[in-house]
């Protein structure tokens, strides 16, 4: 039976075993859905991307979680390139898109700096009411309706995957959470494929303006992404458009550290007309290479 290599790599993170860790394949041109969903589902983390070649752009990514394939992923988008740049697959290019299933999305590399730094444009935010049970889905996560914030709305939101955006009134909430994710699809009947970013303005590190966590749809195979890139960029056109009121806005966002994954992403929000702009910042780090069956 062929084996492929797989890359793991860990983002939002510039020292091994922290950030959150991607599995990249580099050469899946041969690869069909349902090999790249079960080198996916054997990898086991939250998602594996696989390098393609693209008629419509530079290179093409798809994204897998061990249960289902997704329209985009931060933080693989951020691993794939960063070995993809190191591997020299790219040459000198500092500008470069990519195809994805949320669009055809621009990248940029800064690799004058050690490590090297990815910029990833994201899709228009998109927001949506969440119209359920706000006791159903504090239980759901472990905690009370007092735990959230009642001053800010709870939505769903994309800039390219859906996840509920849930503010919560404190930072020491976040350690207490419990996650039964199999209630999730009950919880959220508008969108009951969703994951749960629960969020706050209170943070561990005091040069960061947002602390996350995030939690998966059961769909998905995982309980906890432990620093999420697409999460991060709506989380902050959310807070351009619903906390400050802003048109233009560099955040630094912290995640993972209740789970040890100690991450950060920098998210930069530019209102243009009837939206916004979403980019995120970050890098990656090698950990290892190991083998799946094809």
């Amino acid at each position: 039976m062929e084996k492929i290599k797989v890359y793991h790599y860990d983002a939002f993170s510039k020292i091994p075993n922290k950030g959150n860790p991607a599995g990249v394949v580099l050469d899946s041109n041969a690869l069909t859905s349902e090999e790249m969903q079960k080198i996916a589902l054997e990898v086991g983390f939250n998602e594996t991307a696989f390098f393609m070649k693209s008629d419509k752009a530079d290179l093409r990514l798809r994204y897998f979680t061990p249960g289902h394939e997704m329209n985009l992923c931060g933080h693989a988008t951020m691993a794939a390139i960063y070995a993809l740049k190191t591997k020299g697959y790219l040459g000198e290019r500092q500008e470069l898109t990519i195809e994805t299933k949320a669009g055809i999305l621009p990248i940029h590399i800064s690799d004058k700096e050690d490590p090297i730094y990815i910029t990833m444009k994201q899709a228009p935010p998109e927001f949506k009411e969440f119209q359920g049970s706000k006791e159903r889905l504090a239980s759901a996560l472990g905690i009370t309706k007092e735990d959230l914030d009642p001053g800010l709305p709870i939505l769903y939101g994309s800039t390219g995957t859906w996840t509920l955006l849930v503010p919560i009134r404190k930072l020491g909430t976040f350690s207490s959470m419990k996650p039964d994710t199999q209630t999730f699809p009950s919880i959220l009947t508008e969108m009951p494929g969703s994951s749960i970013h629960p969020f706050c303005l209170e943070t561990y590190h005091k040069d960061m303006d947002m602390h996350a966590r995030h939690f998966s749809s059961p769909y998905s195979g995982t309980i906890e992404d432990p620093v999420t890139g697409t999460a991060s960029g709506v989380m902050g056109a959310y807070y351009a458009s619903h906390i400050r009121n802003l048109s233009n806005v560099t955040l630094s966002v912290e995640q993972g550290q209740e789970i040890g994954r100690d991450g950060k992403v920098e998210v930069r929000i530019l209102k243009r007309a009837n939206t916004y702009d979403v980019e995120i910042v970050g890098t990656a780090v090698y950990v290892k290479e190991f083998y799946c069956s094809r």
